[in-house]
């Protein structure tokens, strides 16, 4: 069998700017498993995972244009994750899921109130603060801590495919967001 051949990220953005309805079948065909994966890793559910795909492709027929993304692929994740945690959150309260609720648990450290803070951070400042604390951090690790904390990724699924022990990669993680905590005490960040 051959590989697949996808159109380019350009020529499908060019197609939802024509309003083209091609552009959601190339669009699906490209970057399906991809969006899968993050929402199955939020949601941990078949069917409302086919949901939260259908909603991601009608945002994306409906924000381009305006929107003229420079990473389909990026864009794309984003609005999938937005919709996946979406329906965690309204399925939480049904006490439905649970695989979303150690992803937040991990990170709760990283994000508490700093002391003598009174207004949180706005979203823009926290953005490039998490940019500027990622670029910091070997290839290794912050591909590590993208997978894990904005992927979903399981640790067990990690460890397997990078090589390295449950624990030795529980013990990393537990340090990048130790670190990321520093980080952003450092910088003044309050979320």
């Amino acid at each position: 069998m051959g590989k697949e051949s996808y159109m380019d990220d350009k020529q499908i953005i060019e197609l939802f700017w024509s309003r083209s309805e091609n552009a959601l079948n190339e669009t699906r065909q490209k970057y399906n498993p991809y969006l899968k994966t993050i929402a199955m890793n939020v949601l941990g559910n078949n069917e409302d995972c086919e949901e939260c795909l259908n909603d991601t492709y009608l945002a994306a027929w409906n924000q381009i244009p305006p929107d003229r993304p420079t990473s389909l692929s990026a864009y794309l994740g984003r609005i999938v994750r937005c919709i996946s945690i979406d329906y965690f959150r309204k399925s939480r309260a049904q006490k439905r899921y649970s695989g979303l609720t150690m992803l937040l648990s991990e990170l709760e450290e990283c994000m508490s109130e700093i002391p003598d803070m009174t207004v949180a951070s706005s979203d823009n400042e926290i953005g490039e603060a998490l940019n500027c604390w990622l670029r910091s951090l070997d290839t290794e690790k912050r591909v590590l801590f993208v997978r894990r904390y904005w992927h979903g990724q399981p640790l067990n699924t990690l460890a397997k495919e990078f090589g390295i022990s449950y624990s030795k990669l529980a013990s990393m993680m537990l340090r990048l967001r130790n670190n990321l905590h520093d980080y952003l005490e450092k910088e003044g960040i309050s979320i």
